[in-house]
């Protein structure tokens, strides 16, 4: 079964399962695939591909697990206890090689897939191994509408490595002179904040899923330039581009994916005072749709 059919299954399981069920059959995938994926480190069971592949499904299903409202101390707990009964097994076991055995069916033909759709809460991400000689294009990207202005945001390149890149678009023709990226601070803030009361009916508006602002911390784009054509969001004619550094794409693959994270366009005000119009990102399965784009990478 491909990862797409099984993560929808799922997802819709989930839905209709009681709620400690639900949590059951999300932990339930996430130990399979912490156990195939500490298999796969001690025993080097599958290609850097597949081991790519695999890697991104346990990223998928950890955001599965949070989803259902299993914490992440538990699911490391899950982790661990995954790693620890792999150690127990040799890795010229029968039971190793059948399992391996299956999971090179399941996901061979995912780590040959160009294009991925992350569904989120509110937000979906798209990603797309396809390269380009001449243009940037979106490798893995999410756009939304806010007041003022519409943003697409996420890693995008050609051929080479991907930089996590902000482009806005401002109907009133207004330009910022700067950005910075807003998200939790693991240091000051562990765990994620999220409206639990909002959260339980399905679609908590992405603002009330950040942090107060004295736990978060904050990266300044590195660089700003006119959007080429090929990063704006559908019907725009042209748009300005920021990006961020490397360290805030490793950030943000920390994150619980229930959570957002807040672009804040600054602006020279009239009277001297700096205006902010602020965007904000569902986190979802950046981390999985950016483990899937390393798969063609290697």
């Amino acid at each position: 079964m491909r990862i797409r059919t099984l993560i929808r299954s799922l997802v819709a399981l989930a839905a209709l399962l009681p709620p400690t069920l639900a949590s059951a059959a999300a932990l339930d995938a996430y130990y399979e695939r912490a156990v195939m994926t500490a298999a796969d480190q001690r025993c080097r069971l599958f290609t850097p591909e597949l081991g790519s592949a695999l890697a991104a499904a346990q990223a998928q299903a950890r955001g599965a697990a949070l989803r259902a409202g299993i914490n992440g101390l538990e699911i490391d707990q899950v982790q661990q206890r995954a790693a620890a009964r792999v150690a127990t097994v040799p890795c010229s076991s029968r039971d190793i090689a059948v399992a391996a055995s299956r999971v090179r069916a399941a996901f061979d033909a995912y780590a040959k897939l160009v294009r991925m759709n992350y569904p989120g809460d509110v937000a979906d991400w798209t990603a797309d191994r396809s390269t380009s000689r001449r243009y940037a294009i979106w490798k893995l990207s999410q756009t939304d509408q806010f007041d003022g202005g519409v943003l697409t945001f996420g890693l995008a390149g050609a051929d080479g490595p991907s930089a996590l890149v902000a482009v806005a678009v401002f109907p009133d023709h207004v330009q910022p002179y700067s950005a910075r990226l807003v998200i939790r601070d693991e240091g000051l803030a562990p765990e994620a904040f999220i409206n639990t009361i909002q959260a339980a009916k399905g679609h908590a508006p992405l603002a009330s899923r950040m942090p107060p602002r004295p736990a978060t911390r904050m990266f300044m784009a590195e660089a700003r330039a006119d959007a080429d054509a090929t990063l704006l969001p559908p019907g725009a004619k042209g748009g300005v581009a920021f990006r961020f550094p490397k360290a805030a794409a490793d950030a943000l693959s920390s994150l619980d994916p229930r959570e957002a994270v807040a672009i804040d366009f600054l602006f020279a005000g009239r009277d001297g005072r700096e205006q902010v119009r602020t965007a904000y990102v569902e986190v979802g399965d950046f981390a999985a749709g950016r483990m899937f784009l390393t798969a063609s990478q290697r």
